[in-house]
């Protein structure tokens, strides 16, 4: 017959290796951002409008967009999430490719961005030929 103490540590070395073994709980977080003139520093005077919506897995680090436009003083030459808080320019975080409206893609984060996109520290902006710098912007937040 086996002890109580016996009885107990094999029960707790049981859970405790079913707790290590556990597979850990991907969480999807969901994104948007709305695009305007007025968001774009320094502001454009353009009427042109957009949106972007994106998901981020935390297990796969993966993050996968669409988004739209309309309004554009001209073709869209390029498009970029870019690493920087709201009312200041940053750095090109992750490419977007927005050859037409509306658009999609994905791309896998470093942790580093990952954190930035968290912390409400990207934005999202579509330039022109006529507004190489970005002609709509929009912050990255939380979607309610």
């Amino acid at each position: 017959m086996i002890s109580i103490h016996t009885r107990t540590t094999l029960l707790l070395a049981a859970a405790g290796f079913f707790a290590a073994s556990a597979p850990a709980f991907a969480e999807m977080i969901s994104y948007k951002a709305d695009l305007n003139a007025a968001s774009e520093v320094p502001p454009t005077t353009t009427k042109a409008t957009g949106a972007v919506t994106a998901a981020y897995d935390t297990a796969s680090k993966k993050l996968t967009w669409k988004g739209s436009y309309t309004g554009l003083s001209g073709d869209a030459t390029g498009a970029h999430f870019h690493a920087a808080e709201a009312g200041k320019n940053g750095d090109v975080a992750v490419a977007i490719t927005p050859d037409k409206s509306p658009f999609e893609g994905s791309a896998t984060l470093t942790d580093a961005q990952a954190a930035d996109l968290a912390a409400g520290k990207w934005y999202v902006n579509i330039h022109t030929k006529a507004n190489p710098d970005g002609e709509i912007r929009g912050q990255v937040g939380k979607a309610k």
